[in-house]
């Protein structure tokens, strides 16, 4: 096969070679079929939240917004990576270009930045929607709600924008093989000519920073919310309450629960193959589930599904 001569032959190559899944021939189309009908279905489902919020007059308030704009930016999320992954499982050299891998490791980690402050300020507007709901409307005004997606989107960029920029000055010496099926920084810094403690610890401390402070701040959000709704005398309106920050508590867990499983646990025993496997999950798997989460736990969103398909129809 060709992949052995390009190993064998590593020296010659200008990019990475990202050995993605390694299996037969065979095994390589059944997975490019498989992520290919998850693929589509991802931009599906996203792009069915963002027609509905955009077309549909009663989803025109922040909770909505801030939910299209998740499901917008799920959709370049999936678009950073599964692409590249489709065209690896049927390429025999599975060569990524310098710039091509550097470019992936910037949006993937700028769209995962974003999405982590998207879930802070969604658990922020589910916090005054039931802890100050009489102030709500006066303080989540649209005026805020723009100004808190701009600085999502710009912070999210601008988060890893000068490790990435380091790194890709750096000197790459060795077989410049990447097990793993995106640019990711670990190995990047593997392959470096010379070992950069500085850049290292930068780039740990910056991914540490942005998955706490969002997370510590999400869930103090909802210990005031689940403290506020325990007050609530009727069970309806508990049910209610609950049922608002239901869809958004299982998108936190998902994406938390599998991205916490790569940078809290030792680094040392993070194989491979888990480290595929889990970013898999929250990088391909998780922005599929979203939209049925957030479809089928909310009536408006339901109903707005419903208009737009008849519509369609």
């Amino acid at each position: 096969m060709k992949i052995f001569n390009t190993f064998n032959n590593s020296s010659t190559i200008t990019g990475f070679v990202l050995l993605g899944f390694p299996c037969t021939r065979e095994g390589q189309i059944l997975l490019f079929v498989l992520f290919l009908i998850v693929y589509c279905l991802t931009l599906l489902g996203n792009g069915s939240i963002v027609c509905a919020v955009r077309w549909d007059q009663r989803l025109h308030t922040p909770m909505y917004i801030l939910l299209a704009n998740f499901s917008f930016l799920e959709i370049w999320y999936v678009n950073s990576t599964v692409p590249n992954m489709l065209a690896n499982f049927l390429s025999e050299t599975k060569v990524i270009s310098f710039s091509g891998c550097f470019l992936q490791f910037y949006f993937f980690f700028s769209l995962g930045s974003t999405e982590c402050f998207f879930l802070a300020v969604m658990a922020f507007d589910r916090y005054l929607a039931i802890c100050r709901p009489l102030h709500y409307p006066s303080i989540m005004t649209g005026r805020l709600c723009t100004h808190l997606v701009v600085t999502c989107w710009v912070l999210g960029f601008l988060w890893f924008l000068i490790p990435i920029s380091i790194i890709s000055q750096m000197s790459f010496c060795g077989s410049r093989i990447i097990d793993h099926f995106l640019c990711d920084p670990g190995p990047l810094l593997a392959l470096t000519c010379i070992r950069a403690p500085a850049v290292e610890l930068t780039s740990s401390t910056l991914s540490s920073l942005l998955l706490f402070i969002p997370f510590i701040f999400i869930m103090g959000s909802y210990t005031l919310v689940l403290r506020a709704v325990l007050k609530v005398p009727s069970a309806a309106g508990r049910r209610k309450a609950f049922s608002t920050c239901g869809s958004h508590l299982a998108v936190v867990s998902l994406f938390y629960g599998s991205v916490m499983v790569m940078y809290i646990s030792p680094t040392s025993e993070h194989e491979a193959g888990m480290q595929k496997i889990v970013t898999l999950f929250y990088s391909v798997l998780t922005p599929l589930i979203n939209p049925v989460i957030y479809s089928l736990r909310n009536k408006d969103m339901k109903q707005a599904m419903k208009k737009l398909l008849s519509c369609d129809s």
